[in-house]
């Protein structure tokens, strides 16, 4: 796929059919479908890492950073719930990832290296190129950062970071997910200037092997901080700091469950789920049958009770029930879940129910935080050698200082989500403005969209969006809107 980078005369504009704004899985999947479709029409996806595909979540390149689903659960076709299973059968059968040998399971079943999930979006996306070819259609990688963005009634104009700017017919938000470890905060607490990122290994191994890392937050990116030190030669004290004190279960494979919100509509709120749920996991558990089963039916059903429900109602959940879903829903790879038990049960790893005050000042090149523990009024100063932020992803663009999200929401191009969570727009992805205003220029899918449909990050959600935007955006170029 061709890349290009700022060259053009400064009064250039670039015109595209339709701007991909971000390059990671959501603009893969999306530019994938748009390829595919029949049609002519010219793609520019905008995005500042050297490849597409990957993202934050499959630029990682460590194989103990897995996915946390498996190979079942984790296909970019929608239409094809075993093209992973395929794909990565091909794979290791050509000689890639010999380590999975060591696992004695179908390859359904593997738990494969998210830097090798992005390998196979990537194919996903060149054979995509290749039948967009065949209608006329093309895709190019620009890779650049936007900074601003502004729309009239017949193109959308970016301006990008290296100085290019761009026009297009349509314009689409793929921006992915801003994970609190490495997103800038306009109210930032100076807490990621002092922390290790989660995933840089190569950090890490300049730590004592012995000193104490504190972390903040206890989610899958405590998880994958945990696998990083391990494979940095860690082996000191870790302890980890979260509200609640939750962590995440170990996903198993349990066997199918009746879908009992398929057969019965009268389960609308968040209430009404949690109990006929919890009725359900007892009944599994009572015929000797993994609780997980009955929860996992839930998942295609996410979107639909979300979207219908009160702000009451969500406002609710998110206070009362978040964390327990979030520990049960986003579980963890089975691999990694044994380390972290393992370090557990050995004391190296203390789990501790507490708020992050603040930094304090701290001697000798270590950190000092300030906690409060869940129950008590006092907080207290805690020290190590070093911090980890692991307190997951930050969903309030009015909190992420970055350049895209700022002017959009000052031009007023774009309003917050429900309960703050990413930004909103119709069913359809288009966006609502300040004043909740439909756009037919501007068009958003993926995590943007987590206050539409709470589950909007996972491989099948973006894949599905993607399918269905793709289709829209056809539309309406068609129509010449």
């Amino acid at each position: 796929m061709s890349e290009t980078q700022s060259g053009q005369a400064p009064d250039a504009i670039r015109h595209a059919d339709i701007l991909i704004i971000g390059g990671g899985l959501s603009g893969a999947m999306l530019a994938a479908q748009l390829l595919r479709l029949p049609g002519k029409r010219n793609l520019l996806v905008i995005e500042p890492r050297a490849e597409l595909g990957r993202g934050e979540a499959y630029s990682a390149v460590e194989l103990g950073h897995t996915l946390n689903g498996n190979a079942a659960r984790m296909s970019v076709d929608p239409d094809n719930a075993d093209d992973l299973t395929q794909w990565l059968t091909e794979y290791i059968a050509a000689g890639g990832w010999p380590e999975s040998e060591e696992q004695s399971v179908p390859i359904s079943e593997l738990f494969p290296p998210r830097g090798i999930f992005g390998l196979y979006v990537q194919q996903r996306l060149a054979e995509a190129q290749v039948v967009g070819a065949l209608h006329g259609s093309t895709v190019e990688h620009v890779r650049a950062e936007v900074v601003d963005l502004q729309t009239d009634v017949q193109s959308v104009r970016l301006h990008l970071s290296d100085g290019q700017r761009l026009q297009g017919s349509f314009a689409v938000l793929a921006t992915g997910m801003f994970p609190a470890a490495r997103t800038p905060q306009t109210q930032s607490s100076g807490l990621n200037a002092a922390a290790l990122d989660p995933w840089d290994v190569a950090a890490m191994q300049q730590l004592d092997p012995q000193s104490t890392v504190l972390i903040i937050g206890s989610g899958l990116t405590m998880v994958d901080a945990v696998v990083s030190l391990e494979q940095a030669g860690h082996r000191g004290p870790i302890e980890v700091f979260s509200r609640h004190g939750l962590l995440p279960h170990v996903r198993r494979q349990p066997p199918a469950w009746v879908d009992f919100l398929a057969q019965d509509h009268s389960i609308r709120t968040p209430r009404q789920l949690m109990r006929e749920l919890r009725r359900h996991c007892r009944e599994a558990i009572a015929q000797g049958i993994d609780w997980q089963a009955p929860l996992d039916t839930v998942r295609a059903h996410i979107g639909r009770l979300w979207n219908q429900a009160t702000d009451v109602q969500r406002r609710q959940f998110v206070r009362h029930v978040r964390p327990w879903w979030e520990s049960h829903h986003h579980r963890s790879p089975p691999l990694s879940a044994e380390l972290v038990e393992r370090l557990h049960g050995e004391g190296r790893l203390r789990i501790q129910a507490a708020s992050f005050k603040g930094l304090e000042p701290a001697a000798n090149g270590g950190v000092s935080i300030r906690i409060r523990r869940r129950g008590e009024a006092q907080t207290v100063v805690v020290s190590g050698a070093a911090l980890i932020n692991s307190s997951g992803i930050e969903y309030d663009w009015r909190r992420v200082a970055r350049p895209l999200p700022q002017q959009l929401l000052a031009r007023g191009l774009i309003r917050p989500g429900p309960l703050a969570l990413g930004i909103a727009a119709e069913a359809d992805g288009a966006l609502l403005d300040a004043e909740g205003r439909t756009s037919d220029r501007l068009f958003a899918m993926g995590p943007p969209l987590r206050g539409m449909w709470w589950e909007s990050t996972a491989v099948t959600d973006v894949a599905s969006q993607a399918k269905a935007l793709a289709a829209r955006l056809v539309t309406s170029q068609m129509l010449g809107e």
